[in-house]
């Protein structure tokens, strides 16, 4: 499998396959432990903790630039300590590789 980090985001038009658990988990695989599955929801979520403010505003200010630099954009969440991140392809209804691609984008730049 290719590095996820020298792909770029594909255009989600609704249609495709959904990926298999397996191809899921080896996808996981090659992402920061940090990241959590949600199958229920097919999501893909992290969550940073820090000890102020400041840096959970540069994590999310970090996200949006590689989002919006991908196209594909995640929810963010951020207060005093804290910046959530979760991915998930929203016209598909499920997980997609766009999920995982820019989720080892911010593993890179974080």
């Amino acid at each position: 499998m290719s590095d996820l980090t020298s792909k770029t985001c594909s255009a989600c038009e609704g249609f495709g396959a959904a990926l298999s658990e397996a191809e899921i988990d080896a996808l996981k695989a090659q992402l920061d432990p940090a990241w959590e599955v949600d199958l229920e929801s097919q999501s893909l979520t992290r969550k940073f903790a820090y000890k102020a403010f400041a840096k959970a505003v540069y994590t999310a200010n970090l996200v949006a630039y590689v989002c919006d630099k991908e196209g594909h954009h995640a929810d963010i969440s951020f207060g005093w300590g804290y910046c959530h991140v979760t991915f998930t392809s929203h016209e598909l209804g499920r997980l997609s590789e766009n999920d995982f691609i820019c989720a080892a984008k911010v593993d890179a730049a974080a």
